[in-house]
């Protein structure tokens, strides 16, 4: 076994926290990787072969290893979370290289660099799975949409879920105001106008105001009323690696940002409140939607004194063509609760909380956020949540005994993985 060496560059003490490991003695390549890991926010360690002691070789939460180095650790006791790196990544030695060792990618440099900068970053962050994220779109304007997103992620929260609320509608006036946060420290939207490439998950959570046990982004009460298409990816990317779940609220139309946020939506749910003209508003907001994002889901919301009259929520899933989460009837003295700094969903027993309730509690069944399991039964009634026939798809046409469904099968409902290039494994 070679003993670990020092090397002038700037690396890990004992006593910071682990970084990766670093095996080579190719001093162009250790450059880089040095290089990498400084931009990831890590301190590496480097040796010239296995580890003398071995902890040393097992401890570390990811271990990079150069194609040089890599003959002398034939035999070494297999791990996770070690990579190749050579020359040329179509290489048949460096593959044979890569199945002895039981490395997990191989990649080159530098077409490899953002991928390996990313995995580094996301292994000195303990990064587990991604947030389960749901995104919230008012068919119509003033349809409840913040109301919903808030309650959503207050319900979360409350159930023990870790829970991040973001305002993606600049001209919402303000996710903080509707929880009655608007006074609370923490940093706002504009200060995360200039974030490009990745923001550390855990800083960007501890800088947000925590309001009712969940973290909030929102707005201030400034002029700048626009979100950079980079600022919404890297901000967003490093919520849904937080973990748990992530409640966005959406503007109804489409721009870049939007187009940015809702390519890390999980599930999309559109609130159209059950009259004819919210209905055909809400086809214009979903033709938008659907261009990007694949699963959308309506949710009918009741309107004071309905008593029969208005449209029935399976009428509005088959006109909309798209499948039926629920329906949320109309919630008498929610408005005056909001006025009063009551922040939505804190009614437990309230129709909007029980929908939220019973939501998350399919999401949990169908093996989203909270865990596998089975499939929900059938049958949702007023405040409950409802889903599409398994795979997840609309069903045009369906009559009103099929718009309101079971949800998926457990597992077709878990997080959208983060999508790498540059890395192979």
């Amino acid at each position: 076994m070679a003993e670990t060496t020092p090397s002038e560059r700037a690396v890990r003490t004992s006593e910071e926290p682990g970084g990766p490991l670093i095996i080579t003695e190719d001093e162009r390549l250790l450059d880089d990787l040095l290089r990498l890991c400084a931009a990831a926010g890590a301190l590496p360690e480097v040796a010239h072969g296995l580890p003398a002691r071995k902890g040393d070789w097992e401890a570390p939460p990811l271990v990079i290893v150069g194609d040089d180095c890599a003959p002398r650790l034939r035999g070494v006791g297999r791990r996770p979370g070690v990579i190749l790196t050579g020359g040329d990544a179509d290489d048949p030695e460096l593959w044979r290289q890569a199945v002895a060792l039981g490395a997990e990618s191989v990649l080159a440099l530098p077409d490899g660099e953002r991928w390996l900068t990313d995995r580094i970053a996301d292994a000195i962050e303990g990064v587990g799975p991604p947030a389960l994220t749901v995104g919230v779109i008012g068919g119509r304007g003033g349809a409840g949409a913040s109301t919903l997103a808030g309650a959503l992620a207050v319900t979360a929260a409350r159930t023990g879920r870790r829970t991040l609320l973001v305002d993606g509608d600049p001209l919402g006036g303000g996710l903080d105001v509707l929880l009655g946060g608007e006074k609370e420290k923490g940093l706002r939207w504009p200060a995360f106008a200039e974030s490009r490439g990745r923001v550390a998950c855990g800083a960007l959570a501890e800088s947000l105001p925590r309001l009712h046990s969940l973290r909030v982004l929102s707005w201030d009460r400034g002029s700048d009323v626009s979100i950079p298409p980079p600022a919404m990816r890297a901000v967003l990317a490093a919520a849904r690696r937080r973990g748990g779940v992530v409640v966005v609220d959406l503007p109804r139309r489409v721009d870049e940002a939007v187009a940015e946020a809702l390519a890390q939506v999980d599930m999309g749910l559109l609130i159209v409140p059950t009259e004819l003209r919210a209905v055909a508003a809400a086809q214009r907001v979903a033709s938008g939607v659907q261009k990007v994002l694949g699963d959308l889901r309506v949710v009918a919301r009741g309107a004071p004194g309905r008593h029969g009259h208005g449209l029935p929520p399976d009428d509005i899933a088959r006109l909309m063509e798209l499948p039926l989460a629920g329906e949320v009837p109309w919630e008498a003295g929610l408005l005056a609760d909001l006025a009063r700094g009551v922040p939505p969903g804190a009614q437990v027993r309230g129709p909007l909380a029980r929908f939220c309730a019973g939501f998350w509690g399919r999401v949990a069944d169908c093996g989203g956020e909270g865990g596998p399991g089975s499939a929900a039964p059938a049958g949702p009634g007023p405040g409950s949540a409802a889903g599409p026939a398994p795979g997840g798809g609309p069903r045009p046409g369906a009559g009103p005994s099929d718009s309101a469904v079971p949800w998926p099968a457990a597992g077709s409902l878990a997080p959208r993985a983060a999508v790498r290039k540059g890395g192979r494994s």
